[in-house]
This record gives C-alpha cells, sequence and structure tokens, in this order.
C-alpha cells in the first residue's frame, strides 16, 4: 500500500489536533466597547455588598442600568421579583439573558435595549441598582431625581470624585449644583470605595458606591424639580461669583424678562411693552429701584482672585447638558471691563421692572453677596420663594 504523500510545511489545511493551530475564537466572546464605559465588575464580594446595600424585598421590581455579563443581575434575582436589565449594547443584553438560562430566574428578567438617557422616562421600580457608565453619572442622576414616583432607594457606582461631590457640602471645593440637587431631593451615603483592579478592564480611576433614598411622598418638596434645578444652574454657572453678578449678566435678565412676560400673561397682568425714559428707575411696590449695572468686579474686590481657583479646576460644575445659552453666559462673564459705560440701547419698561424686581429678591433675602458655594439648600429655597412672589420664574 503507497505511502500518504507528505504536505509540505504551510500548505494545506490544518487538523483540529495540529498543536500549530490557533484556538478557538470563542474563548474571547466579544471586546468591552471603553466608548459605552463597559469596565466589567468581576469580584464577587462587592457585587454582593451593592445587593445587599439595597435591602431588596422579595415584592421589589429593581431596574439595573448597564448589566454587564450579570454578576450584579443574578444576585438581585435571587431577592426581587422582577429585574428590568437595560443595556445600549446588544452583545451585553443577549449575555445577560444567556446567563440565567437553566436557572430558575428567566421570567423574572426583563431586558430593554436602549439608551436609558434617551428613553422618555425610567421604568417604574423600587430599587435602582448600576454600575454607572461614567459618562451617564450626571444625567442618570437627574433622570431620577426629576421622576414623579422615583424608586425607594438607588445603590450606585461613580467614579470618586463624582461621588464626593454628591455628599460636598457648602464651602467643599467640590460642591456644586449636583450636590444641592441630590441632598435637596434625596438624601445619600457613602457606602464604600472600590479600587480600579476590581474591573475588566480597570478603568484609569477609582470607583465608590452611594446610596441615594430619594424623598418620596409628602417628604418630597412640593416644588417642580425644573424650577428648583433652573435657579441652581444660574447660581453655580460660576459658583465662585456674588449671586449678585451670577444674576446681573443680561442673558439671565433675558430670560427672567420671558418668563415674567409668561407669568403676566397667564395671570391677566398687564405688562407695559413701552420704552423707559433714560436715567429713570423702575418701581417696585412702594419704592423706586434704579437702574444699576452690578458688575462682576464691582460686586466683590476679591472675586478674580477666587476665579483664578476656577481656572486651576477647583470648578468642576458639569456643562455637558447645559443649554447653549448659559455656555455663552461664561463667554460674557469672562470679558471684563475695566470701566463700564452705560448701554445706549434704549430699555423697555418691563425689562427695567424686571431687572429691579431681581435687584429686590437678592437684597431683601441678603444673599446677593454670598457665593453659590456657600449657600445651602435653606437659601436656594429661600431665594426661589422671593423670586416666585415677584412672579419671576426659572423653568
Amino acid at each position: 500500500m503507497p505511502k500518504a504523500a507528505k504536505q509540505k510545511k504551510g500548505g494545506g489545511p490544518s487538523g483540529p489536533y495540529d498543536r500549530k493551530s490557533k484556538p478557538a475564537a470563542s474563548t474571547n466572546i466579544f471586546k468591552f466597547d471603553k466608548d459605552y464605559g463597559q469596565h466589567i465588575l468581576k469580584n464577587p464580594g462587592i457585587s454582593d455588598a451593592i445587593v445587599e446595600k439595597a435591602y431588596l424585598k422579595p415584592t421589589d421590581v429593581v431596574v439595573e442600568i448597564g448589566p454587564g455579563t450579570g454578576n450584579i443581575t443574578v444576585r438581585a434575582l435571587e431577592k426581587a421579583k422582577k429585574v428590568i436589565a437595560i443595556d445600549i449594547d446588544p452583545r451585553m443584553g443577549a449575555e445577560v439573558t444567556k446567563r440565567v438560562q437553566g436557572t430558575p430566574w428567566p421570567k423574572k428578567l426583563e431586558v430593554i435595549l436602549g439608551d436609558v438617557i434617551k428613553m422618555p422616562e425610567m421604568p417604574p421600580c423600587d430599587a435602582l441598582i448600576s454600575n454607572t457608565p461614567y459618562q451617564i453619572s450626571s444625567p442618570l442622576i437627574f433622570k431620577m431625581l426629576a421622576m414623579p414616583n422615583p424608586p425607594r432607594v438607588a445603590v450606585l457606582m461613580f467614579q470618586r470624585e463624582f461621588a464626593k461631590r454628591l455628599v460636598a457640602k457648602p464651602g467643599d471645593a467640590l460642591y456644586s449644583r449636583l450636590s444641592v440637587n441630590v441632598n435637596f431631593w434625596a438624601t445619600c451615603k457613602h457606602i464604600m470605595k472600590v479600587g480600579k483592579q476590581n474591573f475588566k478592564p480597570p478603568p484609569k480611576v477609582e470607583s465608590d458606591v452611594v446610596r441615594i433614598e430619594p424623598l418620596i411622598g409628602s417628604a418630597r418638596p412640593n416644588i417642580a424639580f425644573d424650577e428648583f434645578d433652573g435657579l441652581l444652574r444660574i447660581a453655580f454657572n460660576r459658583k465662585n461669583k456674588t449671586l449678585n453678578a451670577s444674576f446681573a449678566i443680561k442673558e439671565v435678565l433675558a430670560m427672567c424678562e420671558r418668563n415674567y412676560k409668561v407669568y403676566c400673561s397667564l395671570n391677566n397682568i398687564p405688562v407695559d411693552e413701552g420704552v423707559a425714559a433714560a436715567g429713570t428707575g423702575a418701581v417696585v411696590g412702594e419704592e423706586e429701584v434704579m437702574d444699576v449695572d452690578m458688575d462682576d468686579d464691582g460686586a466683590d474686590g476679591d472675586d478674580n482672585e477666587e476665579e483664578e481657583e476656577d481656572d486651576n479646576g477647583m470648578d468642576v460644575e458639569d456643562d455637558e447638558d447645559m443649554p447653549e445659552f448659559f455656555k455663552e453666559m461664561k463667554d460674557e462673564e469672562d470679558k471684563a471691563a475695566a470701566a463700564k459705560t452705560p448701554s445706549r440701547n434704549p430699555k423697555s419698561k418691563v425689562a427695567m421692572m424686571v431687572k429691579a424686581k431681581v435687584n429686590k429678591v437678592l437684597a431683601s433675602t441678603g444673599l446677593g453677596e454670598k457665593r453659590a458655594r456657600q449657600c445651602d439648600q435653606n437659601d436656594f429655597l429661600k431665594l426661589l420663594v422671593a423670586f416666585h412672589e415677584e412672579g419671576i420664574h426659572f423653568s
């Protein structure tokens, strides 16, 4: 019987048992997408702690943002009635679905594919848990706090600096609009630190886990979220400037004027749209308030020194979801004038009245000379009530 011809080196297909054959591609399921912030939590002890700190009940519906491969999901399924896992990546949705096959839990799991931030509303739930993709941290917090019926509890993992902002107090370097909002609408507590070695692939920064309990029912402030947040956006546009300076910016005054006109229209209050005579003041109540521009430098002598700290990174307020006209406000603030000349453009009577109302509120509350970073929740609430009494709104 003739011998089989020898195969040439490198020629022909290699057999499945050939020592030189490459390992099957299935050993590497897929690459994690850093654009989606995919850093999978691989430490089972931390996954246990996140679910444990949610204090889940057998009747709870849980929403999990970014379930990844399901390390936290399977632990939540053990304790809750249902888990709704939301992920933007279809591969992760398929992976977490496959993870529960052959267990008692497939019927308890619902997977939704999509961007939770772009959804009209988050599914109603009793608890929210997440190894949060860092790029959606701030929008996710605001989306949850703005829910008419927010979850009872949220246990969320964030970048460490972001987590510190959540629990920052007035006067702290990281105190911001986010700090005020979270602690006005909820209670927030730091749970634990998580090193970057606990993730695959490891991120460039350390992480922290926080527990947030939104105020619900009668404990929830009877104020529209957008209204309170609108005031904070103006105040924290530059948190080291005085409130006098923040509200003297022409874009802010223009917005207040527009909203005041809407308020007057809804309440059948006549508005005089005529042009004010030069050099005259506007009457508010029984007192006349002159049309005085509160320049940034004039409002507080040491603001320039404070603003240098901003440039070095102290002011860490998020601008991702900030409207365009607020960004323009920052450009206007940076154009400091040594000697400011009065505008020759004629101002309407309603514009002067609104400016006078703003000045009156800041003076009567005693907050005009304070900076946003020094004000607590009660200060901002006091300010909002005073503005509402003058018919000025922020949403």
